[in-house]
């Protein structure tokens, strides 16, 4: 399945759980929490901070 950063960062970790490391080492802390079931890759890369096509493709290296 390919991830997209308009997927929720709940999907990506069902689809890909090997992703989880790189949103860790993103400073992604809060995987499980509940706006992580509700926002996008995307938006969760905006609060906190972070370049979205960086993180893409750090996941596409996953």
């Amino acid at each position: 399945m390919e991830i997209t950063k308009d997927m929720t960062i709940g999907e990506i970790l069902r689809a890909k759980p090997e992703v989880a490391p790189v949103l860790l080492n993103a400073g992604m802390h809060c995987l499980g929490c509940p706006s992580a079931q509700g926002e996008s890759l995307a938006e969760a890369a905006m609060v906190h901070g972070l370049d979205i096509d960086a993180l893409m493709a750090a996941i596409q290296e996953v």
